[in-house]
């Protein structure tokens, strides 16, 4: 893929109806890091020099790089300075703007190099995610899909997406199909534990849960998850040694220390502001 997934918990705020099981679910959002460029959108050696040059100004100074990449497309820089325009976009945080960039030049390839029109679509569920567009996001990684549908990292991202419009049972789906792509995705688990919380039934939910942390016993997100849907199934002494234990193994004051200690208290964990995407690979 164009992207390097970093395993990234922030906390989105997709509350159930219910009120016993209204905890904000945790999930890896659809990538929140920078958009390296696709190397195939290039083959000439001076616009493959040229467009890496104008890549590295887009994820290091953005605000530079949209002029100079405007000024290649008028000189003949084609697809490749299009892409740059599109990463400086969403660098400098002109998410849709991006988002429709990344749409128009996959669209533009025709039926050419399915697997890279695929990363671009990704590209643009991406930043129609940080747009706030989560139906636009499941669109693009819609189109995305139809072109690679062996990726688990797609499945994900679309399940975030429908986790965002609160469409738990579409979202439930496409947990189940990353996961049987790559079955121990310590992520994807936890994702759908959460999703089956949000659909009211925490018992899948404990299932999920509990399956991750045999893989990974001090994975910190997949424990908090396991005290909300503790919460959710009444008992609290198990969502509070949950919660305890997660406090021994995060650093104070991080987002998932306030998160326990927020469960710890009964209440809702407090979703962080988004934060732009640093510069450098996925």
């Amino acid at each position: 893929m164009l992207f390097h997934r970093k395993t990234l918990w922030l906390l989105l705020g997709l509350l159930a109806a219910s009120p016993s099981l209204a905890q904000p679910i945790p999930v890896v959002p659809a990538p929140v890091t920078s958009l390296p460029g696709p190397p195939a959108l290039e083959t000439r050696p001076d616009h493959v020099r040229r467009y890496t040059e104008c890549m590295q100004l887009a994820r290091m100074e953005p605000l530079k790089a949209l002029p100079a990449a405007e000024k290649w497309i008028v000189e003949g820089g084609g697809m490749g300075a299009r892409h740059c325009v599109a990463v400086a976009m969403f660098q400098s945080g002109k998410h849709a703007q991006a988002a429709a960039q990344f749409e128009a030049i996959a669209r533009d390839m025709g039926q050419d190099r399915p697997g890279l029109r695929a990363e671009l679509y990704a590209q643009a569920g991406q930043a129609w995610m940080e747009a706030g567009a989560a139906d636009k996001a499941a669109a693009a990684q819609t189109r995305a899909l139809e072109l690679k549908t062996d990726d688990p990292d797609l499945w994900i991202d679309r399940g975030l997406s429908y986790a965002a419009m609160q469409s738990w049972p579409r979202a439930i789906s496409d947990f189940d199909r990353a996961i049987r792509l790559r079955q121990d995705d310590i992520d994807a688990l936890v994702l759908r534990a959460a999703a089956w919380r949000n659909a009211r039934d925490p018992g899948r939910a404990l299932v999920d849960v509990n399956r991750a942390l045999s893989i990974a016993p001090d994975h910190s997100e997949a424990l908090l998850e396991r005290g909300f849907i503790n919460l959710a199934r009444g008992s609290r002494d198990a969502a509070n040694a949950d919660f305890n234990r997660v406090l021994k193994l995060v650093p104070p004051g991080s987002p998932a220390a306030r998160r326990a200690e927020a469960g710890l208290a009964g209440g809702a964990p407090t979703a962080p502001a988004p934060t732009p995407a640093p510069a450098g690979k996925r």
